[in-house]
């Protein structure tokens, strides 16, 4: 009898946004990345990353632009 053994693995947060994420409200192609203190990130389309900006600032870590990766906040 063959014995099998599980394994945890985890992958490691990417740093960057490396293939197109898309909005968490909408699904458009995402434009900014707000990182949140438990380590989660949430992606937003510049829509609603302009409708949510103040309380996005309230929670976020650092607050990234996809498209130039520029961080707006920490």
């Amino acid at each position: 009898m063959t014995q099998m053994t599980q394994t945890l693995t985890t992958t490691p947060p990417a740093d960057d946004l490396v293939v197109p994420f898309h909005c968490d409200r909408c699904g458009a192609l995402a434009k900014v990345r707000v990182v949140l203190a438990s380590g989660s990130d949430l992606v937003f389309c510049g829509h609603h990353a302009r409708e949510y900006e103040g309380k996005l600032r309230d929670i976020a870590v650092d607050i990234i632009e996809t498209d130039s990766e520029q961080r707006l906040s920490h």
